[in-house]
C-alpha cells in the first residue's frame, strides 16, 4: 500500500506529457494571449470605432419622435373618465353579489366612480 501511495506522489510531482496544449505550452505561463502582429491597443481602438458607429446606426435607425404632451393629456383624462366608473361598477357588482341587493350598491358605486373621475379630471386639468 505505501509503495501505491508512493508511485501516485511521483506521478504527481512529475511533468506530464498531457498538460498543456499539443506543443506542451500553458497558456497562462507561456503566452501572453495577445495577437504579436498588432500593438495592443490597436485591437481595441479598431473595436470601439466599429461598436461607436454601430450604436450610432443603431440609434439613427430607431429614432423616435417625442410624443406630443397634450396626446398624454388627453389619454391621462380619458383613462380617468373611463377607469373610474367601471372600477366603481365592478366593486359595486361584486358587493351586491355578496350581499344578495344586486341594482342598489352597483348603481351607488358606478356614479360615485363617475364623481371620482369628474374630479380627477378637473385636478389634472388644473395641473396642465
Amino acid at each position: 500500500m505505501a509503495a501505491s501511495v508512493a508511485a501516485m506522489f511521483l506521478a504527481l510531482s512529475t511533468p506530464q506529457s498531457w498538460r498543456g496544449d499539443a506543443q506542451g505550452k500553458i497558456m497562462a505561463t507561456d503566452e501572453t494571449g495577445q495577437d504579436p502582429k498588432l500593438p495592443p491597443d490597436a485591437r481595441l481602438e479598431s473595436l470601439e470605432q466599429r461598436l461607436e458607429r454601430l450604436q450610432q446606426a443603431e440609434a439613427d435607425r430607431t429614432h423616435k419622435a417625442a410624443p406630443n404632451p397634450s396626446t398624454r393629456i388627453w389619454q391621462l383624462m380619458f383613462s380617468h373618465l373611463i377607469g373610474a366608473p367601471a372600477g366603481g361598477g365592478i366593486i359595486g357588482w361584486g358587493l351586491d353579489t355578496l350581499f344578495g341587493t344586486f341594482p342598489v350598491l352597483f348603481l351607488l358605486m358606478l356614479f360615485l366612480g363617475f364623481g371620482v373621475g369628474v374630479v380627477n379630471v378637473m385636478r389634472i386639468s388644473k395641473t396642465s
